[in-house]
């Protein structure tokens, strides 16, 4: 096979979606028996909405989900303030995506499992990694049960305990963001409105906090939980009930479901490389975040969006193995500037808005990007390419597929392969005036007030 996947969740399922849309032989394979149960990664960024829409889960995400709630905060009892969790930011015409969105990640997951299942590709459960083997043709996987499995490349998308990074021996480098202990579980409840996200501060005696909030699109809370340094979390039931009936007005069989639990303490931590000869990290298995801020999921999906296009361009030939390079040198920077946005939000140094919708990220110093001339608008090669109507057509239209877009404002259109889509117009305010050449992952790989150095860049990434 042309790409072995070894991971189901959100990056794993994003890369699956977007190599079977250009025909990669590949297949995902996955440790546990079944999809990650629980809500976890809740937070889908604007960034990702686009990611989404252009992977074609969009309305299916949107439909599963719901705007995070306004924060109650509660003390003995009664309800003494609101407290806005995100700084708002309204819809405009380059940026349609204009808030976090909130769907608990089982449903994330069963969302991308059903659109990748729908392109023709394959998750097999059960199949746990011991170990791998490469040579200059590709790498052999070795199992706990059943046959190695024969890939051109490997993507290790396998979580924060990575068996595929550690095979490799690739270091991750971090820290611990709070040495106190967190309970995370999804339960059914009575006695809380879900108008809410609820949120008990720290009384004083040691404890943390206890926050509960309703899950959209489900009759589910999340509670969590922070413990003092060197507390056992219990994650049962009845350790579920005892917290919550501590820490707020509720009694213990307020609880009346655990649906899925778990504990961590928050830290971070980026692997030292994303890339070791055909085997490749994405996601927590490259780099590892506090959850607040809603920032892993959200950049591990976007691992996977960048790396996709590239792994499909080498493997039908139409680019060189040193296309693949590119994908550390974009993505571990982005990585990196997102683990000390999350911790400085984790530490309450940060407040979610701009940032966090990670709009703003691009690419503007890679090798891949190009610019020539003097361009009069905002947009720079480098960067994320907005929405918008540029000749009576929506941009973010055109660029949906597994293709590259020229977008032509003002300027003569050039003649470019057939492979490439072209839209045109006299005028577009976003991108002001030139021409500007999309890359399947939505970012402008070359901008240009004239054509003069456009065919140079085709060539150099395999378009002609």
């Amino acid at each position: 096979m042309d790409v072995l996947i070894v991971g189901a969740g959100p990056t794993g399922l994003a890369l699956g979606i977007d190599l079977a849309r250009r025909g990669v032989e590949a297949l995902v394979v996955e440790k546990a028996d079944a999809l990650f149960p629980g809500s976890r990664g809740k937070g889908i960024q604007p960034r990702t909405m686009e990611v989404f829409d252009d992977l074609g889960v969009r309305a299916a995400i949107h439909a599963a989900g719901g705007t995070y709630p306004v924060g109650m905060i509660w003390q003995d009892g009664k309800q003494v303030g609101e407290h806005q969790m995100f700084e708002p930011a309204e819809p405009t015409e380059d940026s349609p995506y204009n808030e976090p969105w909130m769907v608990p990640q089982w449903r994330t997951q069963e969302i991308l499992a059903a659109r990748l299942a729908e392109l023709g590709g394959e998750v097999a459960f059960g199949r746990e990694v011991t170990g791998l083997t490469q040579d200059e043709d590709g790498v052999t996987v070795h199992f706990a049960d059943g046959p190695d499995l024969r890939a051109r490349y490997v993507v290790a998308a396998d979580g924060g305990r990575s068996a595929v990074r550690r095979a490799l021996g690739i270091a991750m480098t971090g820290e611990t963001v709070d040495p106190n202990p967190m309970l995370v579980a999804d339960v059914r409840l009575t006695g809380l409105d879900r108008e809410y996200w609820h949120v008990f501060p720290p009384r004083g005696d040691g404890d943390g906090f206890l926050a509960i909030c309703p899950l959209a699109g489900t009759e589910d809370f999340q509670v969590v939980a922070q413990f003092p340094e060197g507390t056992a979390v219990d994650v049962s039931l009845e350790g579920v009930r005892k917290v919550v009936a501590d820490r707020s007005h509720l009694t213990p069989d307020a609880v009346t479901e655990l649906r899925w639990a778990s504990d961590f303490r928050p830290r971070q931590a980026l692997a030292d490389h994303f890339r070791s000869g055909r085997v490749f990290l994405a996601g927590d298995a490259a780099h590892i975040h506090s959850p607040a801020g809603g920032q892993g999921l959200n950049t591990s999906v976007q691992d996977a969006y960048n790396l996709g296009w590239k792994l499909g361009a080498v493997l039908a030939g139409t680019a060189t193995d040193s296309l693949l390079d590119t994908y550390e040198e974009e993505r571990r920077p982005i990585a990196a500037q997102m683990l000390g946005l999350t911790t400085s939000v984790h530490r309450g140094e940060t407040r979610r808005g701009d940032a966090t919708r990670q709009l703003g990220l691009g690419y503007r110093g890679s090798s891949l990007t190009e610019e020539t001339g003097t361009l009069p608008g905002p947009v720079r090669a480098g960067d994320r390419a907005p929405d918008g109507m540029l000749g009576g057509v929506r941009l973010f239209d055109t660029f949906r597929g597994p293709h590259w877009t020229l977008v032509a404002v003002g300027a003569e259109t050039p003649e470019v392969p057939g492979t490439i889509k072209v839209v045109r117009g006299a005028a577009q305010a976003s991108y002001g005036r030139g021409l500007f050449l999309v890359r399947p992952d939505g970012y402008v790989g070359w901008a240009g007030a004239t054509p003069s150095t456009l065919k140079a860049f085709m060539r150099a990434v395999g378009l002609l």
